[in-house]
C-alpha cells in the first residue's frame, strides 16, 4: 500500500504543479494559486507525516494563506498517523470531513464492441474548445463556471494535457482528458451534459481514450474517482480498484467538499 501511495503521491503532485504554484516546506506542501483563490485543489497545504510541531505548522498555514486573502485549507493523508494534528486543528477552529479516495487503474483490456454510429470523438482544438468549455463549465463537481472558466485554458495550453469532445448526433455533450506524465497516465474531467446522460456515451469516451493511451504506449493509466458512486462507474469500463485511501480535508472557511458534491 505504500508503494501505490508513492505512486500516487508522485502523480497527484505532477497533475498539481500544471495549474498552482508549489511551495516545499520540511513538513509538507503548500500550494498556492492567487488568480483562483476559491478552487481548492490548486490552495491548500499539503500534510502526509505528522510534523514536530503541528501548532507552528498550523498558524504557518494561516498566515500563508490569509495574507493572499485565500481561505486557509489542508489536505491530509495518512490520518492514522496524523489523529494529534487533527485534534489541533479543532482548537483553531478548523472544519473537518474524512473523504474516501478510490484509487482505480485500467487492467490494459481494449473493448472491440462495435461502436455507437451517432457517436464521434475529436479532441479539443480552438475550433471547438468553446463547445468543449461550456460542457465542463455546467459540471458543479467541477466547481461551475466560476473554477472551470479560469482552469480549462490553462490545461488547454499545457502540453501534458489532451482533451476531447464527444459529440451524439453532431452535438458536443460530453468531454474528458488525458494528463500524461513520464510513462504514466491519468483520466481526468469526464463530464456529460445532464441531459446527454443515461445514453452510454461515458462508456464510448472511456474506450476510445483507452485505445489511445494503448497506442501510447504508457505503462498505467490510471484514475482517481472523487466517490466510491462514480467508482462503481469506472469498474465497468476495465477499472480495477488499486486502493482506497481515506482522506482528510480542514478548512477555516466555506463549504466542505461533500456540500459542494451534493449542491
Amino acid at each position: 500500500m505504500e508503494n501505490l501511495f508513492q505512486k500516487v503521491l508522485e502523480l497527484e503532485i505532477a497533475y498539481l504543479d500544471t495549474f498552482t504554484k508549489r511551495k516545499n516546506t520540511s513538513w509538507g506542501y503548500l500550494f498556492y494559486n492567487e488568480d483562483q483563490p476559491t478552487y481548492y485543489d490548486a490552495n491548500h497545504a499539503h500534510i502526509h507525516d505528522i510534523p514536530e510541531n503541528p501548532r507552528a505548522v498550523i498558524e504557518e498555514v494561516i498566515q500563508f494563506y490569509q495574507e493572499r486573502n485565500i481561505i486557509p485549507r489542508f489536505y491530509l493523508y495518512n490520518l492514522e498517523k496524523l489523529v494529534p494534528f487533527i485534534k489541533e486543528l479543532d482548537s483553531y477552529k478548523f472544519g473537518f470531513e474524512e473523504l474516501v479516495s478510490p484509487v482505480q487503474i485500467w487492467n490494459k483490456e481494449v473493448n472491440d464492441q462495435k461502436r455507437n454510429e451517432l457517436v464521434s470523438i475529436e479532441i479539443v482544438t480552438e475550433a471547438n474548445f468553446h463547445e468543449a468549455l461550456e460542457i465542463e463549465c455546467s459540471i458543479k463537481e467541477f466547481g461551475g463556471r466560476e473554477i472551470r472558466e479560469k482552469a480549462f485554458p490553462e490545461e488547454f495550453k499545457h502540453p501534458a494535457f489532451t482533451h476531447y469532445l464527444l459529440r451524439y448526433d453532431g452535438e458536443a455533450c460530453a468531454t474528458a482528458c488525458i494528463f500524461e506524465h513520464g510513462d504514466q497516465a491519468r483520466m481526468e474531467s469526464v463530464a456529460t451534459k445532464e441531459e446527454f446522460r443515461g445514453k452510454g456515451l461515458i462508456g464510448e469516451l472511456i474506450y476510445f481514450l483507452q485505445e489511445e493511451v494503448k497506442k501510447s504506449g504508457k505503462k498505467d493509466f490510471w484514475v482517481f474517482p472523487i466517490n466510491e458512486k462514480i467508482e462503481k462507474v469506472y469498474a465497468k469500463y476495465g477499472f480495477t480498484t488499486a486502493g482506497k485511501f481515506i482522506t482528510g480535508h480542514a478548512f477555516l472557511g466555506g463549504k466542505s467538499i461533500k456540500e459542494i458534491q451534493e449542491d
